[in-house]
């Protein structure tokens, strides 16, 4: 990227080319406008993104301390404000913290029909708008930043001070940008693997580096928490990845990233039997896992549905729905073999979809799928859908319990109940809640943590706290004293809503545009002013 002088320089070529009729336009002011918008597209940003989450995983290959982190949103406004705020409180960096967008927020959230369910009913064009709409809001978050680092410039120059001159032009060629990844959901492709594709050319031109597919079937898909999960044989999975894969490469973001996500765990249930054209193949170790029964000739029934393995007639148990089942107990199997075969096929990350955070189980089914992939890495969703609080207090019962610990003042049933918060199972508890990322990160292979959906929990949290009391006793005061005073203290920059929105960049622009006659927005009766 070019230094600030260097653009000025740049500009100034330019203008000095088109002669007189380019008098009016002021070089460095061109120099501003193109360094508050240094991503011209969304191409741009895959290809940027891309390379960070590539060097990021080969610094997790040497050191698993160096996980990365992402939290979902579901509106730019969000997102920009993550990065703000990772920005303000990191050292003004944002390494290793990404953004993540939920096919469930999505759903949830920005649907033309409403709040729906998990199950890839929503909008498909909804997922790469969201993604276009978060690099807007990042784009213009880099955009304000900077102009105000314009106007300290103007500002010490002004004053005559050549320190501050000079230190604001170092902030300003060495500005980092609010630009991350985003790993973004893309469900199940929503329908055939030709529609992946195209889905996740949307998705890339919007911006997408990284995107996450499960194996789930497209028209029966369902929350990865919720029951009645129904996958795919590997052979249609692989046509995704595969799908997906060239929609980066037809693109030119060749170093695009692609999580393989599986939820055979909590799937039980198949609505095909795979194609196997000899024993041990893939369809075969597929077909492996059905519940069948042993059949004769003689007891064929109507319609039955029988596979041939080694000389044995099997027929599968299918239910009324016409889904086939797996045999209980498989779900971990059947994740490594899923896990291990998307890695082997064009897939650069898992994600196993998981009932419990629990580092054990975890880490049992990354000791099997390294055997076979020794870099397998992990996406791991620290979901909102556990129960963080009773999970962690049920582990460490059962640790005590086992190393002979007298819990006789615990009932493990009841443990989520507030008379337990101050207890020592409670402290013990939240410390390994406090450290699960980094434990599991060096003991389970996992290299990007992401919280889907807090967002939308913290939005629910904050308005019913505000609600109780601007609507109560408190009255305005709920506002003040919950929310803008708190804004201030903290330095919360969206407190002068005016600014986030573009107010003072409209400014420059009027200036920019129409010199001395700009009718500009923040002079002295704006009440932004009050805010400092």
């Amino acid at each position: 990227m070019s230094t600030y002088s260097q653009e000025i320089e740049k500009a100034a070529k330019l203008c000095d080319a088109n002669g007189s009729s380019w008098d009016a336009i002021s070089p460095e002011s061109v120099a501003r406008m193109r360094l508050q918008n240094k991503f011209k597209n969304g191409l741009d940003i895959a290809r940027y993104t891309a390379d960070i989450m590539r060097k990021d995983m080969e610094a997790y290959d040497k050191d698993c301390t160096k996980y990365t982190q992402s939290l979902g949103c579901w509106h730019g406004f969000i997102g920009q404000q993550k990065m703000i705020s990772i920005k303000k409180h990191f050292e003004g960096k944002t390494d290793r913290r990404y953004l993540y967008l939920s096919g469930w927020m999505v759903a949830a959230l920005r649907s033309e029909f409403g709040p729906l369910p998990d199950q890839s009913m929503h909008e498909k064009t909804a997922v790469s708008g969201l993604i276009e709409e978060l690099y807007t809001f990042l784009r213009q978050a880099d955009a304000r930043e900077l102009g105000g680092l314009f106007r300290a410039l103007d500002a010490a120059r002004d004053a005559g001070d050549k320190a501050a001159e000079q230190a604001t032009i170092d902030k300003i060629d060495n500005h980092v940008t609010h630009i991350v990844p985003i790993i973004a959901d893309i469900d199940a492709g929503f329908g055939n693997a030709e529609a992946t594709y195209l889905l996740a050319k949307r998705m890339i031109e919007a911006g997408a580096c990284c995107i996450q597919i499960e194996n789930q079937v497209s028209d029966e898909k369902q929350c990865g928490h919720q029951d009645g999960k129904v996958t795919v044989p590997h052979e249609d999975f692989l046509a995704k990845i595969r799908a997906v894969r060239y929609a980066f490469l037809e693109l030119g973001v060749e170093n695009g990233v692609i999580v393989a996500r599986t939820d055979s765990l909590g799937a039980g249930l198949t609505k095909q039997i795979a194609v196997t054209n000899e024993p041990g193949d893939l369809g075969d170790q597929y077909n492996a896992f059905l519940d069948c029964e042993e059949v004769a000739p003689g007891d064929l029934q109507n319609g039955d549905v029988i596979i041939n393995r080694e000389g044995k007639l099997l027929r599968p148990k299918r239910l009324a729905s016409n889904l086939f089942q797996f045999r209980k107990g498989t779900g971990e199997a059947r994740c490594v073999l899923d896990s291990v075969t998307s890695l082997q096929n064009g897939a650069d990350l898992i994600w196993i979809e998981t009932e419990k955070p629990h580092v054990r189980q975890i880490g049992g089914m990354m000791d099997e799928i390294r055997k076979q992939v020794p870099n397998a890495k992990l996406v791991y969703n620290n979901s909102p859908s556990f129960n963080w609080t009773l999970n962690f207090r049920q582990q460490v019962f059962d640790a005590w319990k086992e190393e002979g610990k007298d819990v006789s003042s615990y009932d493990r049933d009841s443990l989520m109940s507030a008379e337990y918060d101050g207890s020592e199972l409670s402290k013990a508890a939240d410390e390994k809640i406090r450290t699960f990322q980094a434990d599991a990160s060096r003991e389970a292979g996992i290299f990007h943590h992401l919280i889907t959906l807090p967002t939308y929990h913290t939005a629910a949290l904050s308005t019913d706290n505000l609600a109780k009391e601007y609507f109560g006793e408190k009255g305005m005061l709920g506002y003040v004293e919950g929310v803008q005073r708190k804004e201030i203290r903290q330095g919360i920059a969206c407190v002068k809503h005016q600014n986030m929105a573009g107010s003072d960049m409209g400014d420059d622009h009027k200036e920019y545009f129409a010199g001395e006659a700009a009718l500009k927005a923040a002079g002295k009766d704006n009440t932004m002013n009050q805010f400092g």
